[in-house]
């Protein structure tokens, strides 16, 4: 901040100067260069008329005239007016300079952001502080608050400007960035990172991550090679088996996401608090794995999802579904079909879902359960009356109906049965 200071009083008085040089000096040399072209011009003028004169015989004594006007150029010289003039100007020039000096860090101070300046310098004396903050280095664990956040972006893309050879800084950058949901900026700067140290495990782990968040065709096989490569370097990579799972059930591969939470469950011990939160992980995973198995099962020329044996106080906790196709529909080459379970009032979440293959062939008959439920605090059991719909989805994203075929039973009780044809078209 002190050469900031420094900088500005220079150029301060850089004005002062263009100010109070013209206003010292300026005048004088105006008045007497003025005064000096009208005599030159008079005394020619006057020579002029003397040769014309003498030529017609006019004037005799021509030498004198001439050394007269002479004589009166080197006399005029106005002593008084200069001195008064220079009297005046600085007479005004100290109002002038406390006028410059007061717009120029008046209007600094208004509109040239001094506080934001102020607030930029001290996150980056801060940067130490609060990156042992973000990394819970610090005696307190004080979780940083958003402005704290705010700040150590700030600091750090400033360090990075001055030096951007810093892999580190840039991984962190990027951890910072994916906590704040900017995709755009983690993916960049976890690639700086990997390009600047590409063998180190925490950048490659921290640059796969940023892959598979941007959702980019193609990101997901990079991303999985990098994961691969630090597991085959660290098999107890706790973070990298959880990314990997959480890619393989993304890709419904279920079994891999079984084995990579089950090798995590080990690694971490049973008294670890991330242990319950991969038991419903596993549990989710073998689910999906028993309905894609159920889905396979073909029961005298239809689908049906054969379900174990349940006593009669469970078949009141469920309800079946036969899903049937319209005519008119037309299967895409890929897709799923998805089961959901709504509330009567027909809701748009739905409290249980299944997904199955598009190759499990229709009719299709397929019971829904508490398992299916899509939270724990609320599961399908507590509702009364509820429709079941049949979707199927053809780019396997979820969130996107463009296109999809679907169909919706009418209300049905829990326990009982409903049907549901696909007949219709987003």
């Amino acid at each position: 901040m002190t050469l900031f200071w420094i900088i500005t009083a220079v150029l301060v008085l850089i004005a002062i100067a263009f100010f109070a040089v013209p206003m010292l000096y300026g005048k004088e040399y105006d008045d007497v260069a003025s005064r000096d072209e009208l005599n030159k011009a008079f005394f020619k003028d006057r020579i002029h008329e003397l040769e014309n004169e003498s030529q017609e015989g006019l004037v005799e004594n021509r030498q004198e005239l001439v050394s007269e006007l002479q004589q009166s150029l080197l006399d005029d010289i106005p002593e008084s007016e200069v001195k008064k003039s220079v009297q005046v100007s600085a007479g005004m020039l100290l109002p002038g300079i406390i006028l410059i000096v007061g717009v120029s860090y008046g209007m600094y101070a208004s509109v040239g952001g001094i506080q934001k300046v102020e607030a930029w310098h001290d996150a980056v004396n801060r940067l130490p502080q609060l990156s042992q903050r973000l990394l819970g280095d610090n005696a307190a664990n004080e979780p940083l608050s958003d402005q704290d956040m705010s700040d150590l972006t700030l600091a750090l893309r400033t360090k990075l400007h001055d030096d951007g050879d810093d892999p580190m800084g840039w991984l962190l950058l990027g951890r910072i960035a994916m906590a704040n949901r900017d995709g755009e900026t983690a993916e960049m700067a976890m690639k700086k990172a990997y390009d600047l140290n590409p063998v180190d495990g925490d950048i490659q782990l921290g640059y796969a991550q940023s892959l598979m968040l941007s959702g980019k065709p193609g990101a997901s096989d990079t991303a999985r090679q990098l994961l691969r490569n630090v597991v085959k370097k660290d098999h107890t990579n706790v973070q990298a088996l959880s990314l990997l799972a959480f890619d393989a059930f993304e890709q419904n591969k279920f079994e891999q996401a079984i084995a990579y939470w089950t090798m995590m469950k080990k690694l971490i011990g049973p008294d670890d608090s991330r242990a319950p939160m991969l038991d419903r992980s596993i549990e989710r995973a073998q689910e999906r794995l028993n309905a894609d198995d159920k889905a396979k099962a073909i029961v005298n020329g239809s689908a049906a999802i054969a379900a174990p044996k349940v006593s009669a106080e469970q078949a009141k906790q469920q309800v079946v579904a036969i899903i049937s196709l319209a005519p008119n529909v037309v299967m895409p080459k890929q897709g799923d079909i998805i089961i959901s379970v709504h509330s009567a009032d027909g809701a748009p979440m739905p409290i249980a879902a299944v997904k199955l293959p598009l190759t499990t062939p229709f009719p299709l008959t397929i019971t829904l359960t508490d398992k299916d439920s899509m939270m724990p605090q609320r599961k399908l059991s507590s509702l009364s009356e509820m429709i079941v719909r049949a979707r199927i989805d053809s780019d396997g994203n979820v969130m996107t109906k463009q296109g999809d075929w679907y169909g919706e039973s009418q209300k049905v009780m829990l326990g009982g049965d409903t049907k549901v044809l696909i007949n219709k078209q987003y």
